[in-house]
């Protein structure tokens, strides 16, 4: 069995193209419990000897296609209809004896979510769930996790991944905003819906831009070459400082004496905290360490693949689940040293009850340890850790210390989780894509203006869909509250994504109204997933529903005061009630008392001002499809701003219950990037 096991685990961490001349195989994504896009033409593709004939067959269907010299293979089957019946896709060779068949295929509506952490942000890390956790199963709800992979040197043929169907054991790991996007299609469209979480926390949109469209663009095509370039650099720094100081990894000869062998202090294992860096005396500083810990899981953990995280504190691992490889970060794939790893563990490694868990970190600079504790799906690995070093390394001193090369986290380089992450599924039909992004663009917002659009273009492309529907998110409120009207870099990047509604067939989910001040990761996740739903329901499905809160149409100088026109009124503008107190940390219910810019003002969230230029709050109030804005301090205004500000007091809403996109009347030039506010700026790029 452990070799049957060793070889799964090393088929997923080798290449597919390295395999696809000697197996008949798909790709992860057509793997059990899949969901096929409905009402689409259906690619189905995988690899093959080299000019082998193979045969595609699901639902009544069976099509045809001859492998290249690259051994890819690929078909496409007819449209299909929507069915939540279980049913088995099958691969066949016409000219040897080999099949492979894929389980539990239904067929429904499918949308990639896609983005940093809000989009990563998954059921469990919202408290107030555990209720909807429980009552989850739902076989016709279901995800594909594609797990975090960036790739330098070309786009990847397949990536780590599994399909899940929801229910409690499963449901924690899906995107929150997606799953309940996809609960509401289900209760309209009374549909099975597969949702494609492709997240990476903390990520700037470039990355997730290919390479061909980034060369398409003379600043970033030179960015990413510099950026690149010195990566390469620092990684060849750091392999000259390894051979220089002879830190050089060592092969640890027969593993099996630390992933499954006895963990007696007599042995030479200690015990060591959790987290942080191992502080047991009888322990070096740096070296090659083994960490061990019992991991026992439930049975409702142990018949879908699951996902390990945690994060060393050192630079480099290797993670072996009851004695077989399953994941490793190297020099070539090294993602930073505060970066969560995720590694898949496939059913066939799990057990119910005790599993064996080792990490091996190789610590040539970092004392070794855990920055962010493991865990398994819902099952937290804490407590009862023991390490054992595997071969000491002299410390160093303070000026080599200085002289520790830095190195750069592949998955921040432009083009790699593109690369990695969305290329390997291509081209998977799906309906749409969700998307929620732009915490790490903020101090730069001018180029937002570009990168994003080119993003939407660039994924349309390569799924050869001109038009496929591209639904976002625009910021939520956060950081602290402001008590004078001025420059905002958050609001510059919310009205980056504004400007993107001039693509055809995308939507804006406002979130304004829902931010947390010292939380990046709002809460609100019911609420994100409920508005894409409305625009997806009404842009993409035809359910004419109101799908957008007011967005600034125009305006009329009167006077002493502008009169502003909206669009999308849903029935008309509404000023809804301002709370008492506003969310600071939601999850530890923690609030703060709201100060009214404009008590007195039926509308707060209005700054006007004159050719000084000088922002003034300002009083606001409907007239019929319009709100009218003036302040007595500013007698001749030229323009208005609303809800401009990181954490804006804002209520201009619609009839429907959905709040007014920010705006601005004014092109006054943005805040420069080299002068951006320092706080709450590493925020920004915390993994969840």
């Amino acid at each position: 069995m452990n070799v049957r096991r060793s070889a799964l685990i090393a088929l997923l961490l080798v290449p597919w193209a390295a395999l696809c001349a000697a197996e008949l195989k798909l790709p992860s994504i057509f793997s059990d419990h899949a969901v096929l896009q409905s009402g689409k033409a259906l690619p189905v593709w995988g690899w093959a000897d080299a000019g082998e004939r193979v045969a595609v067959e699901f639902a009544g269907q069976s099509k045809t296609a001859k492998a290249g010299t690259d051994g890819k293979w690929l078909v496409t089957l007819d449209a299909l209809e929507a069915s939540a019946d279980s049913r088995e896709l099958i691969v066949k060779s016409l000219s040897a004896n080999r099949t492979v068949k894929v389980a539990d295929v239904i067929v429904g509506e499918v949308w990639a979510g896609g983005g940093q952490s809000n989009m990563e942000f998954d059921l469990k890390s919202i408290p107030s769930a555990t209720a909807e956790i429980e009552a989850s199963a739902n076989p016709a709800l279901r995800q594909f996790h594609v797990l975090k992979n960036p790739s330098a040197d070309a786009p990847a043929d397949d990536v780590q991944g599994y399909w899940t169907v929801a229910r409690p054991g499963t449901t924690e790991d899906f995107i929150a905003a997606g799953y309940y996007f996809a609960k509401t299609l289900q209760r309209e469209l009374q549909t099975p819906v597969g949702l494609i979480k492709v997240c990476w926390g903390g990520s700037k949109v470039e990355p997730w831009i290919s390479p061909t469209s980034l060369a398409s663009v003379p600043e970033l095509a030179a960015s990413a070459k510099n950026m690149n370039a010195m990566s390469e650099r620092n990684k060849q720094a750091f392999r000259d400082w390894l051979k220089r100081t002879q830190r050089e990894d060592r092969a640890p000869g027969e593993v099996a004496r630390f992933t499954t062998g006895p963990v007696s202090r007599e042995d030479g294992w200690v015990v060591v905290k959790d987290s942080g860096p191992a502080s047991d005396p009888s322990l070096p500083t740096l070296g090659a360490f083994w960490f061990r810990k019992e991991v026992v899981l439930p049975a409702r953990q142990t018949d879908a693949a699951q996902v390990l995280q945690f994060g060393p504190s050192a630079q480099f691992d290797r993670v072996y689940w009851n004695g077989t490889l399953i994941g490793e970060r190297t020099l070539d794939n090294f993602t930073g040293l505060i970066s969560v790893r995720h590694y898949l563990i496939p059913p066939t490694l799990l057990t119910e009850g005790v599993n064996q868990l080792a990490v091996r970190i190789f610590a040539p600079a970092e004392p070794p340890g855990f920055s962010w504790f493991p865990s398994v799906g819902t099952t937290k690995i804490l407590g009862g850790w023991k390490a054992k070093a595997e071969y000491t390394l002299p410390p160093l001193d303070p000026v080599a210390k200085k002289a520790v090369p830095p190195l750069t986290g592949q998955h921040v380089l432009p083009g790699r989780l593109f690369n990695g992450m969305v290329h390997p599924i291509l081209p998977y039909a799906i309906r749409g894509v969700l998307w929620y992004q732009g915490e790490s663009n903020v101090l730069n917002a001018t180029a937002y203006r570009t990168t994003f659009p080119l993003l939407i273009q660039d994924w349309r492309q390569h799924w050869q869909q001109d038009d496929i529907p591209f639904y976002f998110c625009q910021l939520a409120s956060f950081k602290n509250k402001t008590t004078e009207p001025g420059e905002s870099q958050w609001a510059e990047l919310r009205e980056a994504q504004l400007m993107a509604l001039s693509v055809p067939n995308t939507g804006m989910a406002v979130l304004i109204d829902t931010g947390e001040s010292e939380d990046i990761h709002p809460q609100s996740k019911p609420i994100t997933g409920e508005r894409l739903a409305r625009i997806a329901l009404t842009k993409t499905y035809g359910r004419g529903i109101p799908h957008s809160g007011p967005t600034y149409a125009s305006m009329k100088f009167e006077g002493n005061s502008i009169r502003l026109s909206f669009d999308n009124l849903a029935g008309g503008l509404v000023a809804k009630e301002v709370p008492a107190t506003y969310d600071v940390i939601a999850k530890a219910n923690k609030t703060a008392p709201l100060v009214r810019n404009r008590p007195r003002s039926p509308l707060e969230g209005f700054a006007i001002c004159g050719r000084d230029r000088k922002w003034i709050w300002a009083d606001a109030r409907i007239e019929g499809a319009t709100v009218v804005v003036w302040s007595e301090q500013v007698p001749a205004p030229i323009a208005v701003r609303y809800a401009w500000a990181d954490n804006p007091t804002c209520n201009l809403f619609n009839q429907a219950g959905l709040p007014a996109a920010p705006f601005r009347t004014d092109d006054f030039p943005f805040i420069p990037p080299s002068a951006a506010p320092k706080d709450n700026a590493a925020r920004t790029n915390l993994p969840l």
